[in-house]
């Protein structure tokens, strides 16, 4: 009974839904969503759309090669850039990169190979003077070989790109990826890790551990699109964006209580 209690007491808890604000019709939004004050911005496997956020048309839009760049899985904004975490998902072995793109003309500036190693880069983040990049792994196609969902991996790196310490994802969190992975994920202003997976509409709130090497699931949100990339909007720390895919709508979810 004592024990029972206890795994209660810890389980993680269901917040209340985030409340969709709007959307934005885009051809590109097929993999990742990122917002500033006056753009938000649509990500293909080798595409990338500028909207305007007052009217929703597009203002820019840059097209890659596809053999280059093969499938760009979300981008987030950081020192007026855009950089994306991409991967040659589904070949095997999965390997990965990080791209730059000018903010304001979309043009391609920089590219860094990861080369094969933990998985396919399904997102990364600046936070706390370091980039936190998240290593996807699958249960069905594009996987390595002796790997699957649960070799998904949380790695922190220096401005280099050195490694600083990597983290599994909690079980009760895999459990809900299966037999995909984390497409999305973002650090909040509360110090919380706000993560998605392929296609179920919810977000998992996470939390560095004190020990150990898995990260803590602390809290589920419900949300009004089915997993893929999130981003935070660089204006208003309250406001998440994520997309619609299937509809292929970028969309904007006031989350209650995040201040």
């Amino acid at each position: 009974m004592l024990a029972m209690f206890t795994a209660l007491l810890l389980a993680p808890a269901m917040l209340p839904p985030a409340q969709e604000v709007s959307r934005i019709a885009a051809e590109e939004a097929r993999q990742g969503v990122a917002a500033d004050a006056r753009h938000v911005y649509a990500i293909a496997n080798s595409e990338i759309g500028k909207y305007d956020r007052r009217t929703g048309k597009r203002v820019a839009q840059w097209r890659g090669d596809p053999a280059q760049f093969i499938h760009m899985n979300s981008c987030t904004i950081a020192a007026r850039a855009l950089v994306c975490a991409a991967s040659n998902y589904p070949d095997v072995p999965m390997a990965s990169s990080v791209e730059w793109f000018d903010l304001a003309s979309l043009e391609h500036v920089r590219s860094r190979s990861l080369g094969p190693g933990r998985g396919s880069l399904t997102w990364l983040e600046w936070h706390d003077g370091s980039w936190w990049a998240c290593f996807a792994n699958y249960g069905n196609k594009g996987a390595d070989t002796g790997r699957d969902h649960r070799a998904t991996t949380l790695v922190r790196f220096d401005r280099h790109f050195v490694e600083q310490g990597a983290w599994l994802f909690p079980k009760s969190v895999l459990e809900r990826f299966a037999p995909y992975s984390s497409s999305g994920g973002a650090w909040g202003k509360d110090g919380l890790l706000y993560v998605t997976g392929h296609d179920r509409p919810e977000i998992y709130v996470l939390r560095l551990p004190e020990a150990g090497s898995r990260l803590e699931h602390v809290a589920t949100i419900p949300i009004p699109t089915p997993g893929q990339a999130i981003q935070w909007d660089r204006s208003d720390p309250t406001l998440l964006w994520s997309l619609d895919r299937g509809r292929k709508e970028l969309v904007a979810s006031r989350v209650d209580g995040r201040e």
